[in-house]
């Protein structure tokens, strides 16, 4: 009924009485498709009808891999600095301060370490809510930790990016990531350990220029932008049109950058299955 109506129908409420419907409830895939959000959850947050997988933290995949999301954290209160006094619309140790209040992490990476099928695992899980999972210093050397755990204690390393890239309000620091990583995770191969790299969306710029290509086996999620720059930026600096399916999954697993591609539901049977396999242990 028109609202002009409904007062000469004698139907009225009071602003205090009316009921929004509360926020979160539902989510619009890209596809259109609306899902429950509690039914969501319960699909490890892929959209049933269309398969899209939404975006999820570190809080999330540890609930995926670890037995009964038990696991120690390592490092947990590692936080970044600001040696450069950056300041861009906001000073960066303001936009630090805020973003781990509202996302109640202390930087774009988390590390844990429990059992995954029984077997011991490492886990590193890039977070996108805290400043688009920019690779700071304290990214690239939280990453190197994990790393040396996994050699200490002879445990397989997985690490989760879902990153833009490097951190700009940290510069030289934030470039200087890409190099350690890359030389530490030598260093695992030279110990013979098992490195699995995971490749979400999006997983861009200075993080995959380093570790998140850098696997002994690389694996990527369903649908998920895999690339250094994104499709934009290449074919406004190419002035090309890109092929269908640029720089998804699919598209780099045609062409050879990935060995694999996990869908969410599999994707804890699937990195096990293959350390059996190069471990030669029994297939669970």
């Amino acid at each position: 009924m028109a609202w002009f109506k409904r007062k000469e129908k004698g139907i009225t409420t009071a602003t205090e009485d009316k009921k929004d419907v509360p926020k979160g409830l539902w989510y619009k895939s890209p596809t259109g498709k609306i899902v429950d959000q509690d039914e969501l959850a319960r699909n490890l947050w892929v959209s049933p009808e269309d398969d899209y997988h939404v975006r999820i933290g570190s809080k999330e995949y540890f609930e995926i891999l670890f037995d009964n999301n038990e696991f120690t954290e390592l490092d947990a209160n590692l936080t970044s600095k600001d040696p450069l006094k950056f300041e861009d619309t906001k000073k960066y140790s303001e936009r630090l301060k805020d973003v781990m209040d509202k996302t109640k992490l202390k930087d774009a990476i988390r590390t844990g370490v429990g059992k995954s099928k029984g077997k011991d695992l490492v886990v590193s899980c890039m977070d996108f809510a805290f400043i688009g999972g920019s690779m700071g210093a304290v990214v690239g050397e939280k990453i190197v930790r994990a790393i040396d755990y996994s050699i200490k204690h002879k445990i397989p390393f997985v690490l989760i990016s879902k990153s833009g890239g490097a951190r700009m309000m940290e510069a030289a620091f934030s470039l200087m990531q890409l190099a350690k990583t890359s030389a530490k995770l030598a260093q695992l191969a030279e110990e013979r350990i098992p490195y699995i790299s995971l490749c979400t969306d999006p997983t861009t710029g200075g993080t995959t220029a380093s570790y998140a290509m850098l696997g002994d086996i690389n694996i990527g999620e369903p649908g998920a932008l895999i690339g250094f720059a994104g499709p934009r930026v290449v074919k406004d600096t190419t002035g090309k049109d890109l092929p269908e399916g640029f720089q998804t999954s699919e598209f780099l697993l045609e062409h050879g950058f990935l060995d694999f591609i996990a869908h969410r539901k599999e994707l804890k049977n699937k990195i096990n299955l293959y350390l059996d396999l190069i471990q030669n242990q029994p297939i669970r």
